[in-house]
């Protein structure tokens, strides 16, 4: 196992307090990464020894020098359990270690901490940290021995006296559930013993919200009128997104090496976040090419089309838009990949192709627009009563 390198470096972000005082802090290095731990000492710069790493000139100088080397001993003594116990060392658990110390019984800050320590998407941990918000005004300082069944029943019941949605209250609960999983995996909980083992998080079935083909129209002949820069650049978006089926998550993350030319047609190829999955679309096939003619108009700046503000803030433009367009539904920015599935399938696309061009890994997925195809099949039907038959009288005439 790789050990740690430990300095006590002083005033680090080269800022003193209001009295002119720095802190010092101690240095924790590891595989090319490095965290820093408060050591709660404050000195005036005269009085650290830069060289020796020590406080000098000081009423306390004896005094403050065993307790920064007794504060460096507590954290090497805790890389040691970490050895002994066979768990891969991080400079993460080192860090949730002393924070689990000086405050070992508060859950709130510990899942702060995993959450800004986490390999997520800014927006995601906005979701996380929304969660956390909504504990706090359950109960302000939960405990980790407060996290039983009876604790996880109560906050979703109190969620639901909120109004929230019942798929909103099961986010917030897998986020809760995510976390005490991480506490189990630091050793702060029970493993045999914790609030998701027998508990269920319930779900619904939600219905996709889209638009029609005439509601979709509405939105394209605003278009071409005298709407204002940001509201046609969202505009836009979003219909480019109705006719390629693409994530918001996927598109601000678009760029023209996306835009590929396989013979003579472009085609669009990219990851998708959510599940990894490469998705190639030929565009010039998809709603009459539709997307590529908005792509033409932003051909001289394409990282300003697919730049948009955060997704919350591009709803509350949708729903003015919605508004001007005359539509009298609620939409999104997801509306528009449920439009271009729900569509796709009305015009008698198979199932497994739509589930190929949104990225699904399992037709499962796609099959939520199982109402969609059953639309379908009335369509299908209605057209095939308007085919004349021969009378009764003329296919006797012709025995």
């Amino acid at each position: 196992m790789d050990k740690v390198i430990y300095n006590l470096v002083y005033n680090r972000k080269k800022h003193l307090n209001k009295k002119g005082m720095g802190l010092v802090q101690l240095e924790a290095y590891l595989n090319g990464r490095k965290k820093y731990f408060s050591t709660k000492v404050y000195l005036k710069p005269e009085q650290w020894d830069a060289r020796r790493r020590l406080v000098k000139r000081h009423p306390n100088a004896g005094t403050l020098n065993r307790w920064l080397h007794a504060f460096l001993a507590d954290i090497e003594q805790k890389e040691l359990e970490l050895w002994r116990q066979g768990r891969p060392l991080t400079l993460d658990l080192l860090k949730q270690l002393v924070i689990n110390k000086e405050n070992p019984r508060l859950f709130i800050p510990f899942c702060l901490q995993e959450i800004e320590a986490a390999s997520l998407t800014e927006s995601s941990k906005r979701n996380h940290r929304s969660t956390m918000e909504w504990l706090r005004t359950f109960r302000k300082n939960v405990t980790f021995s407060e996290l039983s069944f009876e604790f996880v029943a109560d906050f979703e019941h109190f969620l639901l006296k909120q109004g929230l949605h019942t798929n909103t209250v099961a986010k917030h609960l897998k986020h809760l559930k995510r976390y005490i999983h991480t506490a189990i995996r630091y050793g702060l909980l029970d493993s045999q013993r914790h609030a998701f083992q027998e508990y269920k998080i319930k779900t619904v079935t939600g219905k996709h919200s889209f638009l029609t083909p005439e509601e979709l129209g509405k939105l394209e002949a605003l278009r071409r009128t005298g709407l204002s820069l940001s509201s046609r650049k969202v505009l836009d978006a979003f219909l480019f997104c109705c006719y390629v089926g693409v994530r918001y998550s996927d598109f601000i993350q678009l760029s023209e090496a996306n835009f590929v030319a396989i013979g003579q047609e472009t085609w669009l190829v990219y990851k998708t976040r959510k599940t990894g999955v490469e998705v190639r679309l030929p565009l010039q096939l998809l709603f009459e090419g539709k997307s590529l003619a908005i792509l033409q108009e932003y051909r001289n700046d394409l990282p300003t089309f697919f730049s948009l503000q955060d997704n919350s803030n591009v709803n509350k433009h949708l729903a003015r838009i919605a508004r001007l367009a005359g539509l009298d539904k609620r939409i999104s920015f997801h509306t528009s990949r449920h439009t271009n599935a729900t569509l796709l399938i009305y015009k008698g696309v198979n199932i497994t192709t739509v589930q190929k061009l949104l990225g699904h890994k399992s037709v499962k997925t796609t099959q939520g627009y199982a109402s969609i195809m059953d639309m379908t099949l009335v369509e299908d039907l209605k057209r095939a009563a308007d085919i004349s038959l021969p009378s009764a009288e003329t296919q006797a005439a012709d025995l």
